[in-house]
């Protein structure tokens, strides 16, 4: 938590080995965040995200753009993961003086977004998730962030509920929690999340919120 932003993040089930992770790191100016989704579960899932993850905080801190970033991640993937072995992910830099962030998204779902107590899907291009293609180009591209902003990512493992009637929908989730923390926001997400699976996942399930506050 700092002036300009409030970060949570939850993974379930946090005790078993799988492909899910979320990171995030910050500097005197800027918010760095990632969120990746590896193919599979168990120990083979958890090789393939350590591998993204890795390069990821390899290059970012060599001062590396987003898409460059994606780039090295992507390299390392095809270079080293078997045959349909892939990893998607949402990589985000945001300015903390001026709200500006750039986004790169390697086939993940799209960030959901509420902005005045409207929630709606933010409008990125999707690239190749890791691994899929070498030498794949990234595509950095713009998200402008206003104080009061919340920005939610998760991984498919939670929007696979969406499908049964009175299972988790993102978007309503989102409007119930309006005003909740951050923090709080999470926990109720996994909460609905365990309650519609019957507290048995099929598959790990991660969700990242960012209320953005502005300011310098």
């Amino acid at each position: 938590e700092a002036a300009q932003f409030t970060f949570a993040g939850w993974l379930e089930p946090a005790s078993h080995v799988g492909g899910d992770t979320f990171d995030y790191s910050v500097d005197r100016d800027v918010l760095h965040v990632s969120m990746t989704d590896a193919m599979g579960q168990g120990v083979e899932a958890a090789q393939l995200a350590t591998l993204v993850v890795g390069s990821l905080r390899n290059s970012r801190r060599a001062r590396a753009r987003l898409a460059e970033q994606a780039r090295r991640a992507n390299d390392a993937m095809t270079a080293y993961a078997g045959e349909h072995q892939f990893v998607t992910g949402i990589l985000l830099r945001a300015d903390l003086r001026s709200g500006r962030a750039v986004v790169v998204n390697a086939g993940h779902p799209r960030p959901y977004r509420m902005r005045a107590g409207e929630v709606s899907l933010v409008d990125l291009r999707a690239d190749f998730p890791f691994g899929v293609n070498a030498g794949t180009r990234y595509h950095e591209q713009e998200l402008q962030l206003e104080p009061g902003d919340r920005l939610v990512v998760v991984t498919d493992g939670l929007l696979e509920r969406n499908q049964a009637p009175g299972h988790l929908d993102v978007a309503a989730a989102l409007e119930a929690t309006a005003g909740l923390h951050a923090r709080e926001v999470v926990h109720a997400f996994t909460a609905s999340v365990l309650a519609a699976a019957e507290a048995q996942l099929d598959d790990d399930a991660a969700i990242l919120c960012i209320d953005w506050h502005g300011g310098a």
